[in-house]
C-alpha cells in the first residue's frame, strides 16, 4: 500500500514525464530517487528540443530573470530589427501579444528585484544538484570553469554587469569576481581580441557540454529501469480521478499515478486544460560551433553583444539571440549572420566564416521571468518548465524539489513562487 500524502492521495508510484530535456529527465531521475518507476516520452528524442545546442552554462550566479530595465532599453525600433540580439517579429498573435504585454510589465527594476530573490533559494541549490546526478552514477562532468570571463570594449559598458551583480548581491545571493584591464583578460584568455578594454571574470562557475550531458542522463534513468519512449507525441492527458491517462498520437494509451509536463516552449499545449495561464513562449536562441586558435579554459561572455561562447571538445560554440516567435519556425539564417558579425571584432583566431552545427532552439520564457514548477488545479498533474535560459542551470534542481514535493505531498518553501497557476 503507498503511502499517503497530506494532500490526501497516495504517493504515486508510476509516473510519466513528458519531454526528454535536462528538466524532464532531472525529474524522472530524481524521482527514481524517490522509488518511483518513471516512463520519460518525448515526440522527438533526447535533448532534442533546447537542450542541445545551448550554451551549456552552469552559472547560477548570475541566473537572473529576463525581463529587466536594459530590455526596454533597446527600444521598439532596436527590437524589431533581425539582426537585434533582441529580436520580437511583429505578430498578431493574441497570446504572443499577451506576452509581450506581461513582458514589458515586468521589465521595471522594482520586479526584477522581487524575481531576483525568488530564484535565489533554487540557485543556491543548482551546482548541488549535478553532483547528487553525478554521484548516483550520471556518466558526465560538470566541468569547472578555469576562467569565466565577461569581456567588454569600455569600462563604460561593464558598469551594466557590475551594477547588476550589486543587486545580485543585495538579494542575497552571492558571486564571486574581480574587474579586469583588456590585457589582463587576454592574460588569462588570449582568444580575446585588441578591441576588449575591460573585463569581469567571475568565480566558481562551471559549464557542460549540454547535449552529451543529457544524453548521459537519459541512459542512467533507464540504467536504473526508466523507460524512454521516443517518437511519443502526447496529444491528451487526462485526470480519471483514480490516476492520469496519457494519450498519444501514435497510439497507445497508458494509465499512471501522475503525471509532469516537462515539454519547454510547447508547456502551454497541455498545461492549459490544468488551469496554468500564463504564457510560455518561445525565446529562440542560435548557436554554431567555428575552429579557434586557442580554444578558451572557460566560457567568453560578450554581454554587450548578447553572446555566449564555451569550448567544447576542440571547438567553440558561440551562441546567442532572443528570437520571439512560433517554436517550430525554419532556423534564420539572418541570426546566425548576426551573431557572427558582432562577435568577430571581439575574438582572436575564431574561423566564424566555416561554421558548424548551426541550430536553432526555442527556450520557454514566461512573462515575469520565473519558472512554473508544481501542481496545476490537478494534484495528479504537475508543471516543469518556464525557466527561460536557465533550464539547464536549474533543470536538476527543479526535478528534485518536484520530485520532493510530488511523493511527500508537502509544499516545498524554495518552489512557492514558481506556482504554476499563479
Amino acid at each position: 500500500m503507498a503511502p499517503v500524502t497530506p494532500s490526501g492521495l497516495p504517493a504515486p508510484q508510476r509516473v510519466a514525464v513528458v519531454g526528454a530535456g535536462m528538466v524532464g529527465l532531472a525529474t524522472a531521475w530524481f524521482l527514481q530517487e524517490r522509488g518511483v518507476e518513471v516512463t520519460v516520452l518525448d515526440r522527438e528524442g533526447v535533448a532534442a528540443g533546447s537542450s542541445w545546442g545551448n550554451a551549456g552554462w552552469l552559472t547560477p550566479g548570475i541566473a537572473t530573470p529576463l525581463p529587466e530595465p536594459a530590455v526596454l532599453k533597446y527600444g521598439l525600433r532596436a527590437v524589431f530589427s533581425p539582426s537585434s540580439p533582441v529580436y520580437v517579429p511583429p505578430s498578431a498573435n493574441p497570446s504572443f501579444l499577451k506576452f509581450v504585454a506581461g513582458f514589458t510589465r515586468h521589465s521595471t527594476m522594482a520586479h526584477w528585484k522581487r524575481s531576483m530573490t525568488s530564484l535565489v533559494p533554487i540557485n543556491r541549490l543548482s551546482l548541488a544538484s549535478f553532483d547528487l546526478l553525478r554521484d548516483g552514477g550520471v556518466q558526465a562532468p560538470t566541468i569547472e570553469a578555469k576562467s569565466f570571463l565577461a569581456a567588454y570594449r569600455t569600462t563604460a559598458e561593464r558598469e551594466t554587469l557590475l551594477e547588476e551583480i550589486e543587486h545580485i548581491h543585495a538579494a542575497g545571493q552571492g558571486i564571486e569576481f574581480d574587474t579586469l584591464t583588456g590585457d589582463e583578460a587576454r592574460a588569462i584568455e588570449p582568444s580575446l581580441s585588441d578591441e576588449i578594454g575591460a573585463a569581469i571574470r567571475l568565480h566558481d562557475q562551471r559549464f557542460i557540454d549540454p547535449g552529451a550531458y543529457v544524453h548521459a542522463l537519459a541512459d542512467s534513468v533507464t540504467a536504473r529501469g526508466g523507460k524512454i519512449m521516443t517518437g511519443a507525441t502526447v496529444t491528451d492527458i487526462r485526470d480519471t480521478g483514480a490516476g492520469v491517462v496519457v494519450t498519444t498520437a501514435e497510439g497507445s494509451r497508458e494509465e499512471f499515478d501522475a503525471a509532469v509536463l516537462a515539454t519547454g516552449a510547447w508547456l502551454g499545449g497541455l498545461a492549459r486544460r490544468f488551469g496554468v495561464k500564463n504564457v510560455v513562449q518561445a525565446g529562440r536562441g542560435y548557436s554554431f560551433s567555428v575552429r579557434i586558435d586557442h580554444v578558451p579554459a572557460g566560457p567568453v561572455y560578450l554581454p554587450a553583444q548578447r553572446v555566449a561562447c564555451t569550448p567544447i571538445g576542440d571547438r567553440l560554440r558561440v551562441a546567442g539571440m532572443m528570437e520571439f516567435r512560433r517554436p517550430e519556425a525554419a532556423l534564420d539564417q539572418r541570426r546566425i549572420t548576426a551573431i557572427a558579425e558582432a562577435a568577430r571584432p571581439l575574438l582572436r583566431g575564431a574561423d566564424l566564416d566555416h561554421r558548424e552545427d548551426e541550430w536553432v532552439g526555442s527556450r520557454p520564457c514566461t512573462a515575469d521571468g520565473l519558472p512554473l514548477i508544481g501542481a496545476t488545479m490537478s494534484p495528479r498533474v504537475f508543471a516543469a518548465g518556464g525557466h527561460g535560459m536557465w533550464g539547464i542551470t536549474l533543470g536538476p534542481a527543479t526535478g528534485r524539489l518536484l520530485a520532493e514535493t510530488m511523493v511527500t505531498g508537502r509544499p516545498v518553501a524554495e518552489l512557492a513562487p514558481f506556482d504554476p497557476l499563479r
